[in-house]
C-alpha cells in the first residue's frame, strides 16, 4: 500500500503546494536577496541584540527570517527605539539595501526601515517552512518498515496506527516535530521519525545480539506520535494545543498505543509494557520530560538515536539559517545547545580557520 492509496490525491496536491517556494505575496524571500539590491519585504524577527561600535554609536543587530532562511540586518538609525519595541517572533516590513560584510550578506536598514505588522497584514505561510524531503516517499518507506516486522503483534499494532487511521495519517505527515528546537516545520515529525527509525534499524543490526530489532524500530516509529495532537499551526506559527500543554505528547502517545493494542486479540502483556516503556523513557532523563529513565537496552538505544537526530538537526538548521558566506564562520550563541556553532561551507568543503 502507498500513501496515495490511503489519503488520496487532494491532500498530496496540497503538500506539493506547501513545498512550492513561490512568493505569492510579491515580497522577496531571504533566498532571493542579492548584494547591491534594494529590498522591501516582510520577515520575522528571529533574534535581536543592541551593540556598540568602536566610536560609541549604538546599533541594533537583527536576525530576520522566513521559511527559506535568515539574514543578518543592521539598524544604525533607530537602534534603541527598535530594541525596546521589537520582540522575538514579531513580523515586520523592512526596507534597506543588501550588502556584503565579512563574507556574509547583510541587510542595512533605511532610516525608517522597520514597521511592525499585525496578524492579517501578512501571509503567514511565508514563515511556515516545509520539509525539503519527499513526503510520500518517506511515508512509503515507513510502511515498508512496518511490512518487514516479523512479530505479528507489533506489525498489527503499527498497521492499525499507520495504515488504518486515516485522520491520524493526514495529520502525521504534515505535523512539525517541535515548535522551535528541531524539525520545527511542516513534515518535520515524519522526517524526524524516519531518521530515528532508520538509525534504530542500523543499530538493531549492529547490536543484534543485544536488542530486539522489531521492538526497537517499533519504538522509533511510535515514540513521538502524540505530537500530532501536541502542536497546531496558526497564523502566529507553531503553537502548543491545550492538550499539548496540559497532557503532553508522551502521555497522549501512550493513550494512542493503548487504544490500538486493545483492538488486537491476545496482545502479550509483557510486549505492551516494553513498548510503553520505550515511549515513556525516550527523553532519557526525568528532568528532560521522561516519567522514567531508560531501563532496557532498546530504550537506551532509542533515546540515543532520538537525541542524535535532534542534535544533528539543530546544528544543520543553525547553519542553514545563519551561514551566508563562502568561508567558515561562527553562529550566534544558541540557547538550546548552549554554544556557538562553527559553520562551514558544505558545498565547497571550505573550513578555513
Amino acid at each position: 500500500m502507498k500513501l496515495r492509496d490511503i489519503i488520496g490525491n487532494e491532500i498530496l496536491n496540497q503538500i506539493n503546494a506547501d513545498q512550492d517556494k513561490t512568493n505569492r505575496d510579491g515580497f522577496p524571500f531571504v533566498s532571493d536577496l542579492r548584494p547591491g539590491s534594494t529590498v522591501l519585504s516582510v520577515f520575522k524577527v528571529h533574534s535581536k541584540r543592541i551593540q556598540e561600535a568602536r566610536d560609541g554609536k549604538k546599533f541594533l543587530l537583527l536576525t530576520l527570517s522566513d521559511k527559506t532562511g535568515a539574514i543578518r540586518a543592521i539598524d544604525w538609525f533607530n537602534a534603541e527605539r527598535n530594541d525596546s519595541t521589537l520582540e522575538q517572533g514579531m513580523v515586520v516590513r523592512i526596507s534597506g539595501r543588501v550588502a556584503v560584510y565579512e563574507d556574509r550578506i547583510q541587510l542595512n536598514l533605511d532610516s525608517e526601515g522597520i514597521q511592525i505588522l499585525q496578524v492579517g497584514q501578512y501571509d503567514y505561510e511565508r514563515f511556515m517552512a516545509v520539509t525539503t524531503k519527499d513526503i510520500p516517499r518517506m511515508y512509503d518507506d515507513l510502511l515498508s518498515l512496518v511490512g518487514r516486522m516479523r512479530d505479528d503483534y507489533i506489525r498489527a499494532l503499527l498497521k492499525d496506527i499507520f495504515e488504518n487511521d486515516k485522520k491520524f495519517i493526514e495529520k502525521f505527515i504534515v505535523s512539525p516535530a517541535a515548535s522551535k528546537v528541531h524539525h520545527a516545520y511542516k513534515g518535520g515529525l515524519l522526517e524526524h521519525t524516519m531518521s530515528v527509525a532508520e538509525l534504530c534499524e542500523f543499530f538493531a543490526t549492529k547490536y543484534g545480539d543485544s536488542v530486539d530489532g522489531d521492538l526497537l524500530v517499533a519504538g522509533a516509529l511510535l515514540h513521538d506520535i502524540g505530537k500530532v495532537y501536541e502542536y497546531t499551526i496558526t497564523p502566529n506559527g507553531i503553537e502548543r494545543t491545550n492538550d499539548g500543554e496540559l497532557v503532553g505528547h508522551i502521555a497522549m502517545g501512550i493513550e494512542m498505543v493503548s487504544k490500538a493494542i486493545s483492538k488486537i486479540q491476545g496482545f502479550p502483556r509483557y510486549l505492551q509494557t516494553e513498548i510503553k516503556h520505550l515511549l515513556l523513557s525516550h527523553h532519557g532523563e526525568m528532568e528532560w520530560g521522561s516519567p522514567v529513565i531508560p531501563k532496557t537496552t532498546e530504550a537506551i538505544v532509542l533515546h540515543m538515536a532520538d537525541d542524535l537526530d535532534s542534535k544533528v538537526a539543530q546544528f544543520r538548521e543553525i547553519e542553514e539559517r545563519e551561514f551566508n558566506g563562502s568561508t567558515a564562520s561562527w553562529s550566534n550563541y544558541d540557547r538550546f545547545l548552549n554554544r556557538r556553532v562553527f559553520m562551514k561551507n558544505r558545498r565547497s568543503g571550505d573550513s578555513n580557520s
